[in-house]
């Protein structure tokens, strides 16, 4: 059996940063579609894992970055898709999830071979933590409309060398299952 987790990447963010007027309307337009994916993701049992920059307060943990988002310039984009107590919570420094983290491991331990990758920014983080996972032999898989942008034609991009480069399923939001399924 495969089973599937779900890894919210870096929406818990202040949008106190110089590219954060050019994402914010990507974030409003895929902010339903992450929504959707946590209550589906969450009515399976299925693992979901945020990971988040943590923005370079070395001394944060995950409850200290909530504050921050929630304080920060949009909270109306960070309070819908809140942790909830039983989210998983990773905290990353660089554009992948995986890198230098413990989510590799983590992702073994609860015996995950799929991941569905939501969140910002699709032509950054998503496409590295993509990639990432793809080396590991972890199969992805990515809704365009729940992923967020700052630029539309190198997030399609991204998307494309998503599907061709790494084997990702890009597909709609309505084909995604977080039901565990025979390989």
């Amino acid at each position: 059996m495969v089973r599937t987790a779900l890894i919210v990447i870096d929406m818990l963010n202040t949008y106190e940063h110089e590219d954060a007027d050019a994402l914010v309307p990507s974030v409003r337009e895929a902010l339903p579609g992450v929504e959707e994916l946590l209550r589906r993701a969450r009515a399976c049992d299925a693992p979901v894992i945020y990971v988040n920059d943590n923005f370079g307060r070395w001394r944060s943990h995950h409850g200290e970055i909530l504050q921050a988002a929630l304080t920060g310039r949009h909270p109306d984009l960070v309070k819908p898709i809140a942790p909830d107590d039983e989210s998983l919570f990773v905290v990353k420094a660089r554009h992948s999830a995986f890198y230098e983290t413990p989510l590799a491991y983590l992702l073994g331990q609860l015996t995950v071979r799929r991941v569905v990758l939501c969140g910002q920014v699709t032509e950054q983080c998503v496409l590295y933590s993509a990639l990432d996972a793809h080396i590991r032999h972890i199969d992805v898989s990515v809704a365009p409309e729940a992923v967020a942008h700052i630029d539309a034609d190198l997030a399609d991009a991204a998307l494309r060398m998503m599907e061709l480069n790494m084997s990702a399923r890009v597909c709609s939001l309505d084909a995604l299952t977080f039901n565990d399924f025979d390989e």
